[in-house]
């Protein structure tokens, strides 16, 4: 944990106690600050107390000695209206930020002793944040990997002993409110809609991750994919201190990082040079996974890290949970794990990777649906729909001739899509969860679910090998 010693002396208002508020009270009890806490749940509010926070409610606090409030980020802070605590606050002019603003402004103390690299895009930003760090620790640079990847929350880190770069993964919401936030190296990977209602549309969105790197300066360093319009347009908006390194995930790109084939190029300097072959590395399957390198890549000769020294490191890279995660392979048929791709956008990546596909998809459904997927549909053989969006998804895959079953759970659409593979024709048929749909109305969250796949998988391929052995 690292203790917020520059807010020593301060009183805070945390409101939200879920993971990253009650580490945010630790941190800030720990650096000596006064701290009064809220959430809306009663339990909550009793793992507050237990962290050390003083418990009061908007109505029955002291505004007066509030010096800031720390804003969970899945409360809204701006869109589809301001939460009446930020309304509060704001009527005082009392600063509204988030854990990550708390950790950027402790570790600038260290200066150049600790060194920030911040991630965000629609789409790819897990990966690219694991895949930095995985390159950095193979490069024998201390490194620290944290923010909104994985359950580990960003003030959940440690204090450099030695130099260190960490890395952070960075959603909308907690750009929203990091107010100063200037990482030395800003990756932002692609935008497409999501998360709209939070930012009054798309170009709230847009907007809200452009604050990755409105504020670098001379010194820092921008990566910005090149792979979508969005992004293009906001090379008009780098500073012209920074210093710009464009990526693609399959063009090339002056001055830029991108794939060839499988093969990465540093465009850079005056001469193309290859450093590194993405062929046969199961982690970084499908050309969305070669934006992702290309990213990681340009990170480290941002941070002054030669290719000699990081390019070895993508063969032993093992990828994430629950993205394009695979788990299981009997015989001919795949088993994948992509509980993570919570929209149609990064459905698409996972989708684009297989030839012969079981598809497990549905959940709570967000806007669009499946329909932007149709250029894909060719490479299912058959859809397993499960969830409150299983009705749409399947009016949308009967109007494009695509087979498909509806399920009343997940343990049944593994078992009719385990099924449904083995007896495929198909070179390599995949059982692949990869849902297009948040997962919170059966599970809690993306994770819970990947999980549940997997466990589902694993007692199936049991079954499987006992009927085997009974044979």
């Amino acid at each position: 944990m690292i203790p917020l010693t520059h807010m020593k002396g301060c009183t805070l208002y945390v409101y939200g106690l879920g993971h990253t508020g009650q580490t945010a009270v630790a941190a800030l009890l720990a650096g000596g600050a006064q701290v009064w806490a809220f959430d809306d749940l009663k339990e909550a509010r009793e793992v507050g107390i237990g962290k050390g926070a003083r418990i009061a409610s908007p109505d029955e606090i002291d505004w007066s000695c509030i010096d800031a409030v720390v804003l969970s980020p899945g409360i809204p802070f701006t869109h589809p209206e301001p939460h009446d605590v930020v309304n509060r606050a704001s009527e005082r002019a009392i600063p509204v930020i988030g854990d990550t603003e708390l950790f950027i402004n402790e570790i600038a103390i260290y200066g150049d002793f600790a060194r920030l690299v911040g991630v965000t895009g629609t789409n790819g930003k897990s990966t690219t944040t694991a895949l930095i760090g995985h390159l950095l620790s193979h490069a024998g640079i201390e490194n620290q990997v944290g923010g909104n990847i994985g359950s580990q929350a960003v003030l959940e880190l440690s204090l450099p002993i030695n130099p260190v770069v960490y890395v952070i993964e960075l959603s909308s919401y907690q750009i929203d409110l990091t107010p100063h936030l200037k990482p030395d190296v800003a990756v932002f990977l692609n935008v497409s809609p999501d998360h709209l209602g939070r930012h009054g549309g798309m170009e709230g969105y847009i907007d809200a991750k452009a604050g990755i790197f409105l504020r670098q300066s001379a010194g820092d360093v921008l990566v910005l994919g090149q792979d979508d319009v969005a992004s293009r347009a906001l090379s008009a908006r780098v500073s012209p201190k920074a210093d710009f390194i464009p990526i693609s995930q399959n063009k090339s790109v002056a001055g830029g990082v991108w794939v060839d084939g499988m093969r990465l190029i540093d465009g850079r300097g005056d001469n193309q040079l290859e450093y590194a072959d993405l062929s046969n590395i199961s982690s970084l399957r499908g050309e969305h996974n070669f934006q992702n390198a290309a990213a990681a890549s340009a990170v480290l000769m941002g941070l002054g890290i030669t290719t000699e020294r990081f390019s070895g490191g993508f063969k032993s890279f093992l990828g994430l949970a629950h993205r394009m995660e695979q788990i299981a392979r009997a015989g001919a048929v795949l088993f994948v794990n992509d509980s993570k791709a919570t929209n149609a956008e990064a459905t698409e990546r996972a989708l684009s990777s297989y030839q012969s596909i079981h598809w497990i998809a549905g959940g709570q459904a967000k806007g669009g649906g499946i329909a932007s997927l149709s250029h894909v549909f060719g490479r299912i053989e058959k859809a397993y729909l499960i969830g409150e969006a299983a009705e749409a998804f399947a009016a949308t895959l009967q109007a494009h001739d695509v087979m498909f079953e509806i399920h009343d759970g997940l343990d049944a659409a593994v078992d009719a899509a385990a099924r449904g593979a083995f007896e495929s024709s198909g070179m390599e048929p995949a059982v692949l969860l990869s849902p297009a749909a948040a997962s919170f109305d059966h599970f809690k969250n993306f994770e819970m679910r990947g999980d549940a796949f997997r466990a589902a998988v694993m007692q199936w391929l049991d079954k499987l090998h006992l009927a085997h052995g009974e044979r």
